[in-house]
């Protein structure tokens, strides 16, 4: 881990004595400015994200406390108010330097291979793509909801995995709004998609932005727009979103069909699609991620923990 000339808290913006809130609201801040999904420098955004990761952890912070205060260019900000020398300098684009893609074999970061940092998980679990499997939820009507999430499992594993070696699949996750399930959640670069499912009969349905329609019936999706909100305060250096995939009887990718109205586009809520349209429409979102080869070693132990 290269620290740079700029502490951990001038990085953040906050004094040597900042407490865990102050250190949060800070980062939340920094992150923001910092995004590269807002046009941020990607290198910058890292060393936001690992000076929080660094101070919000009690034992880490005491360790990096003590191994800056016997740095002798040391100088901690009283006032919180410094502004990081590291951002001033951004990295330089060249143009003749291939981006990083989606197909690119995966880079973890913090890299394991850092003797500054601390595991949070063993190599071999960061390496699995796929973490967790559909649970067994209740009595009624427990059949059809296990046939639509092994679907969407299937989907998932046949169609995005390959596609994108950076990319987990992380199944059972604990709700952050009301401990309930998620179904799935895939973990790509800094981009996290949340995705329910159904499993409706053949036919047209509409999608106004809150029911299904199909002839005088409404069918609401999974309520993931919520957590997909709290979702992103918990994880405020990712872009989340939140998707509901129809199956329909069989396994044909584009049936149901799904119509939107134009109205259901805005604000961004949650995208209802059939299997071909989570196909592409996933593959795009987790693909145009400035850095969608990464795997996010802290933000991916993070979501484990909160397995079912």
């Amino acid at each position: 881990m290269a620290e740079g000339s700029s502490s951990h808290y001038q990085i953040l913006r906050v004094s040597v004595n900042a407490t865990e809130q102050e250190i949060k609201r800070a980062y939340r801040k920094a992150a923001r400015r910092a995004h590269p999904d807002h046009g941020g420098d990607p290198a910058v955004f890292r060393q936001v994200t690992l000076a929080y990761e660094t101070l919000v952890d009690p034992r880490r912070r005491a360790e990096y406390d003590r191994r800056y205060a016997s740095t002798p260019s040391a100088a901690p900000s009283g006032t919180g108010n410094d502004t990081p020398r590291t951002a001033s300098r951004t990295t330089v684009h060249r143009p003749n330097v291939p981006r990083n893609t989606a197909g690119d074999a995966p880079v973890y970061v913090p890299a394991f291979d850092d003797p500054l940092e601390v595991p949070l998980l063993s190599p071999a679990e960061a390496a699995q793509q796929v973490h967790g499997m559909p649970r067994k939820r209740g009595i009624f009507g427990a059949e059809a909801r296990i046939q639509r999430e092994m679907r969407t499992v299937q989907l998932l594993s046949r169609q995005i995995l390959p596609a994108i070696p950076s990319a987990r699949l992380i199944n059972g996750l604990q709700s952050p709004s009301d401990n309930s399930h998620i179904d799935h959640a895939v973990l790509a670069g800094y981009r996290l998609a949340l995705i329910g499912s159904m499993l409706l009969p053949k036919g047209a349905y509409a999608w106004d932005g809150v029911a299904l329609r199909h002839g005088g019936r409404a069918v609401p999706p999974p309520r993931l727009d919520v957590v997909a909100r709290h979702m992103q305060d918990i994880f405020p250096e990712l872009n989340v979103t939140a998707w509901v995939v129809v199956h329909g009887p069989d396994n044909n990718p584009h049936e149901p069909v799904i119509d939107r109205y134009r109205h259901a586009e805005e604000g961004g809520g949650v995208q209802v699609v059939n299997a071909a349209g989570l196909t592409k429409g996933l593959k795009q979102f987790l693909s145009s991620g400035p850095v969608p080869n990464t795997v996010v070693v802290p933000v991916l132990a993070r979501l484990l923990r909160g397995m079912h």
